[in-house]
């Protein structure tokens, strides 16, 4: 009887244990995971006709967030007359034909993504004033989150694909460069829809040794690094414009340089073909070209 007794008590806090540990697993169970009879229902109505999009819709992205709450309602609006009356004018269609404007498909998508704080200057930016919406280039029914880059961008920008695979190009192609590392695609204040106050100010981000300050400053080279480099690619060395030569003599005229051999105190020093100024590199000499320390103010190191 003794020994009934002092193993009541074991029996019950074990029961209690265990009754805990179930509820609470069922509790986090609802929160974690979409109620199961919801899964199932998901689609369901719109499964008989759209079988393909329901199933690739179940291991999206969007149906597995917010504890599965989304279905098909969430986007293409209520379907009661569309299951009455297939058209496409009963239902938010985002396909070809649906006959909904590209703000009435952009609305549907910011119903949910509004409040981010990459979309807060959407109506700013470049897409939104051209008519892009948001499936242009996210896949809802994809299970990434993600846009592919720069295969995406690549499908409207053709003339930067061009630019990607030039001699000279910045590794965009090659993947260590993503187009929104330098643009927002969502919209900003800025031209281009740069991450940046401006230009400059976005590629010394990487480029932080052409920053300066410097002794001697190239006007250009404070104005606008665009003045000289192409961002996307070029036939020229270093995302130039143009040849080093025509690029220079675009703001430097023959007042400096002319293009006429010099005399033996004018010219350059070495063999009899040194003292011609033709088809030299003004970068032989000029090395330090975005800003020199040196007194000579001369742009060399």
């Amino acid at each position: 009887m003794r020994k009934r007794n002092r193993l009541l008590p074991k029996v019950v806090v074990s029961a209690w244990s265990l009754t805990m540990i179930t509820m609470g697993w069922g509790l986090w169970g609802q929160f974690l995971a979409p109620d199961a009879a919801q899964a199932a229902e998901l689609g369901a109505a719109c499964v008989s006709c759209h079988e393909k999009p329901v199933a690739s819709f179940k291991d999206s992205y969007h149906a597995k967030i917010w504890q599965g709450k989304n279905d098909c309602q969430s986007c293409h609006g209520a379907t009661d007359k569309h299951v009455n009356d297939p058209s496409k004018q009963n239902v938010v269609s985002f396909g070809k034909g649906g006959g909904r404007t590209a703000e009435e498909l952009s609305k549907q998508c910011l119903g949910c993504h509004q409040k981010s704080a990459h979309m807060s200057l959407w109506e700013m930016g470049a897409h939104k004033k051209n008519d892009v919406t948001c499936i242009a280039c996210h896949d809802i029914h994809s299970p990434r989150s993600t846009v592919k880059q720069p295969t995406v961008c690549f499908t409207c920008h053709k003339d930067v694909r061009s630019d990607a695979n030039k001699m000279s190009h910045h590794p965009i192609i090659e993947g260590k460069v993503k187009c929104s590392d330098c643009h927002n695609t969502h919209g900003t204040l800025t031209k281009h829809m740069l991450k940046a106050e401006n230009v400059n100010q976005l590629c010394y981000k990487c480029h932080a040794d052409k920053r300066g300050p410097w002794i001697w400053e190239h006007p250009p080279v404070e104005e606008n690094c665009a003045t000289c480099h192409t961002p996307h690619g070029s036939r020229h060395e270093t995302l130039l414009v143009e040849k080093v030569v025509n690029l220079c003599q675009n703001c430097h005229d023959d007042r400096q340089h002319h293009d006429g051999p010099y005399d033996n105190t004018s010219g350059f020093g070495g063999a009899a073909s040194a003292s011609q100024f033709r088809a030299r590199a003004c970068l032989e000499c000029h090395h330090a070209i975005h800003g020199s320390a040196n007194f000579r103010r001369s742009f060399s190191r």
